[in-house]
């Protein structure tokens, strides 16, 4: 009897897409031949692969004989991620979320350690309802207006994340986002009041990118790394006005993990970025430069 695997369906659909890819390939196969034996449509096994759907056991067990793969353990492993990855969180929002955002929903609520910079907007995990509403408005396509409030819905949704006990969460924050007034003063000022009360919490840093150390190369878009407990690589979620796209390379990871650990020796933290959000909620810190990291806040 296999023991169920540990670790979420985002989790278990991720490795289970690696593994079938890689067997593939060893066996010296084509996405094509593979469509054809198996007497599918070409786009079922590119799917498959790219994790946007699951695969049921009767078929993997097919796939599995093809690619030549018969110790009974690994068989039972794969069936079993199989079975594991059938319930994807957020799936009721499909309809209006690409499947690259799904994904990145996905590896978001299974991720054990998220690092996450944000050039323009504060982070969703982050928002008040206020202010993601009105971010949305901004930035939300005529065809999907009327779905705005589900998209907000989501977004709440996803925050309860944050109450997980054995995750952690870093995340760093161009100046402009704190100084940018999205909303109106009453918005901005509650978002800055959240953003202080989370930064607050054990598990959740939120750290400022400030003005005067200049442009970064990261900053012309924004990144969130996603470190998990379970046998898988780090990934990392690259995202940008045109594009957006989960990358698996590790050379990639590697990358943005260096530029994370630049950003975050000189952005300001701790005690002094929580003062610096309470001063600009409050209105007296639009003159004050932050103080630099490592400096006392008084």
């Amino acid at each position: 009897m296999v023991v169920p695997l540990k670790g979420s369906a985002a989790v278990q659909r991720l490795r289970l897409r690696t593994e079938l890819r890689e067997a593939r390939l060893t066996a010296g196969l084509t996405q094509k031949s593979v469509a054809q034996h198996m007497e599918w449509s070409p786009s079922k096994l590119l799917r498959i692969e790219a994790g946007e759907v699951g695969v049921s056991t009767n078929d993997l067990r097919q796939l599995l004989a093809l690619y030549r793969i018969t110790e009974s353990e690994r068989v039972e492993l794969l069936l079993e991620m199989a079975r594991a990855s059938r319930k994807m969180p957020f799936t009721e929002y499909r309809d209006i979320f690409d499947k690259e955002f799904l994904e990145f929903l996905a590896m978001e609520s299974s991720a054990t350690v998220s690092r996450s910079f944000q050039p323009l907007a504060v982070p969703g995990l982050l928002q008040t309802e206020e202010y993601a509403a009105s971010i949305m408005r901004t930035y939300t396509p005529e065809r999907l207006a009327s779905d705005m409030q589900r998209m907000v819905e989501a977004r709440m949704i996803r925050q309860e994340v944050l109450e997980q006990e054995d995750a952690e969460f870093f995340f760093i924050l161009d100046e402009s986002v704190v100084r940018r007034r999205v909303g109106g003063d009453g918005v901005m000022r509650a978002q800055l009041r959240r953003l202080a009360e989370l930064a607050a919490r054990p598990q959740i840093s939120v750290m400022v990118y400030p003005f005067r150390e200049g442009a970064h190369p990261a900053s012309a878009h924004s990144f969130t790394l996603f470190e998990f407990t379970e046998e898988m690589p780090s990934l990392v979620y690259i995202e940008n006005l045109s594009e957006a796209a989960i990358s698996t390379t590790p050379g990639d990871a590697a990358r943005y993990l260096d530029y994370f650990w630049d950003l975050e020796a000189r952005s300001v933290k701790d005690e002094a970025a929580l003062d610096m959000f309470l001063r600009l909620a409050d209105g007296t810190g639009h003159d004050e430069p932050p103080v630099p990291p490592g400096e006392p806040t008084s």
